[in-house]
């Protein structure tokens, strides 16, 4: 057996080309820890802003040597810590929270909590268990802060993208009454959700669920005494109009990924793969989803 294994970082970060694959020591699983062996890492928006030194400007990375890749991943269990009862070589996924680390899923293995992993369903590829952790948990948390719909009307802005694409059938189930914003090529995608659809930002809704990340562009489409969910957890719109504004900051949550990953498998939520990358062409794929217009994930395998 190896003593290291492969793991993305950035020393200095300056976008893609900062990436490296470096090896560190493989590592035990402590006190309610379990090891992972990754068969597949999603890459995701968040990845790409630590690569360009997005959070290491506001502050929120202080590591002394290299910050690590990659937040959500799905694979196989392959040791355990005390305390710990699960099977070796079960099929898991995962997300590992925070910016501040000098670890991530874009690796051969990880080291987490058991409590922030949950079982992946038979029949599900691993690959497109990776895609679920971060956007579901993200999903399920902002319509948390949205509350009991009890019948009015929410418009989830970037519907048709990774977190709204989870919102619009999470917030329908909470009461709310949804219609999803997204370009005019994503209608059917979004009607298929069973939201109602508009490709025109019009202004008016009793709460705005702010996936697109349009914040100061979001609060104007918010009714005055409205509600709007940021997911920028660092940065919020100023309230106006009596307007409450929340931002949700995603937690691990392994006993509700379970319920996601399930939802998932039995194709209530949409869990999409663009392509399935080789890790070390991590800098190829994030100037790949720099441009956009991409709907599904790609996918770093080691």
């Amino acid at each position: 057996m190896s003593t290291t294994f492969r793991t993305a970082v950035v020393r200095t970060p300056a976008g893609p080309d900062s990436i490296e694959i470096i090896d560190v020591p493989v590592a035990e699983p402590g006190p309610g820890q379990v090891r992972v062996q990754i068969a597949g890492a999603a890459v995701n928006p968040v990845d790409l802003a630590v690569a360009a030194g997005a959070f290491h400007g506001l502050g929120a990375i202080n590591q002394p040597r290299y910050t690590g890749l990659g937040w959500d991943f799905a694979g196989t269990v392959t040791a355990t810590g005390p305390g710990v009862d699960l099977p070796v070589g079960s099929r898991v996924a995962g997300l590992i929270g925070g910016v501040d680390r000098d670890f991530g899923a874009y690796a051969e293995q990880v080291i987490v909590p058991a409590d922030d992993i949950a079982p992946v369903p038979d029949g599900m590829e691993l690959t497109t268990a990776a895609t679920v952790p971060l956007n579901s948990l993200t999903a399920a948390q902002l319509v948390d802060l949205l509350g009991a719909g009890e019948g009015r009307g929410l418009l989830v802005t970037g519907a048709a993208g990774a977190v709204g694409g989870y919102v619009v059938p999470l917030a329908q189930d909470r009461g709310w009454r949804v219609t999803g914003l997204a370009r005019a090529q994503d209608e059917e995608f979004v009607r298929g959700l069973g939201a109602d659809f508009t490709a025109r930002a019009i202004p008016g809704w009793d709460a705005v669920a702010d996936a697109a990340a349009l914040q100061d562009e979001g609060i104007p489409l918010v009714r005055d005494g409205g509600l709007f969910i940021g997911v920028k957890p660092h940065t919020a719109p100023a309230e106006q109009r009596g307007i409450t504004v929340r931002v949700v900051s995603v937690r691990p949550d392994g006993a509700r990924l379970a319920g996601l990953l399930a939802a998932a498998a039995e194709g209530r939520l949409p869990a999409r793969v663009h392509a399935v990358v080789p890790l070390d062409k991590a800098a190829v794929v994030h100037r790949a989803a720099a441009k956009g217009g991409v709907r599904g994930k790609y996918v770093l395998q080691p």
